[in-house]
């Protein structure tokens, strides 16, 4: 009698004469909204941003090719009447020679009646820079035809400009973006500026100061700052950003600032972790997207998988202030 056949025979006995049951390890609950677009071939929906227009919620997201007759990254878009259940509703595809490669990671605003998309071009390495579209139904976009619209410059950076994110301050639209160190090891978040009442073009922009705004500094964020989300409460501008490269993990950490340019860590600690073994999110919580409703409340949207990437789901959390600073509500 082999080894396997003696182990075999005593695992039989030990569950016909044992009083209780073996346990068998169960998967952890799925939050409430664990949403996916798999029209690539997988569930796979990265990056995502979140507005309100035209009486629903939109959502804007990464989808890899082969999509609509491009093996590039395109950007989704998904439609929701309650910021739960989403269906797709359209996909912004590459139509320039920048963003032949793929576009990716968009950050949508809207103003004055029109959605504005901030996005990256993707696959170019050194060279992927931020491109700007405009639509007046949030689907169908106009691109500008000097895209892309920025790129950093200064010997502390590549050159790269990816994770775009805008938000107004003052009379100036202020773009946030990261970018790598010339050695491509170091991911950091930089700022510019354009004047709000502009057509945000190539022209308009203003990089701000000569360094990062933000670097990875701390154990968790390892060698990446990305994913910059941000909002203002209170008399200040609150960032919520990525800490690590993809599945390092990734974790989501928070900072606060008065002007957008000086920013300071709320915690030494992310704000959402990666989950732990047998959840949805357990390779990594990460790209977050912070949404302000009409009802005042706030709730942070960001990636996550468990399989270390060959899937990509999106989820959100409500986010509540205690003390002065956001939390998670539940």
């Amino acid at each position: 009698m082999t080894a396997e056949m003696k182990f075999t025979r005593i695992l039989v006995l030990a569950l016909a004469i044992s009083p209780v049951p073996f346990a068998v390890a169960q998967p952890l609950a799925l939050p409430e909204m664990h949403w996916a677009d798999a029209s690539s071939g997988r569930p796979f929906s990265k990056d995502p941003s979140v507005i309100r227009f035209g009486g629903d919620y939109l959502m804007y997201y990464s989808l890899p090719g082969p999509v609509n007759n491009s093996d590039g990254w395109c950007i989704g878009i998904a439609r929701s009447n309650d910021l739960v259940h989403w269906q797709k509703a359209g996909v912004v595809g590459p139509a320039q020679t920048c963003d032949q490669k793929g576009l990716a990671a968009p950050a949508a605003w809207v103003h004055e009646g029109k959605v504005h998309l901030f996005y990256q071009t993707y696959g170019n390495g050194a060279k992927d820079a931020i491109c700007h579209a405009w639509s007046t139904d949030g689907l169908n976009f106009t691109r500008d035809p000097e895209n892309p619209v920025f790129a950093p410059t200064g010997k502390w950076t590549v050159g790269r400009a990816i994770d775009a994110e805008v938000y107004p301050v003052g009379d100036q639209l202020l773009l946030w973006f990261a970018t790598r160190d010339p050695a491509m090891k170091i991911q950091m978040q930089g700022v510019a500026s354009a004047p709000l009442d502009s057509d945000y073009g190539r022209k308009q922009w203003k990089q701000l100061g000569d360094g990062p705004i933000l670097k990875p500094e701390l154990p968790w964020e390892k060698n990446c700052i990305e994913a910059a989300s941000v909002m203002q409460k209170d008399g200040k501008l609150w960032m919520f950003y990525a800490g690590g490269y993809n599945n390092e993990p990734q974790q989501i950490g928070v900072a606060s600032s008065t002007d957008g340019i000086h920013w300071t860590r709320v915690s030494d600690k992310p704000l959402i972790p990666n989950g732990p073994p047998g959840s949805w999110n357990s390779s990594e919580s990460g790209h977050p997207g912070v949404f302000n409703d009409s009802d005042g409340s706030t709730h942070l949207f960001f990636q996550g998988n468990n399989d270390h990437g060959k899937t990509w789901y999106i989820s959100k959390v409500r986010i509540v202030w205690k003390n002065g600073v956001p939390v998670l509500r539940d």
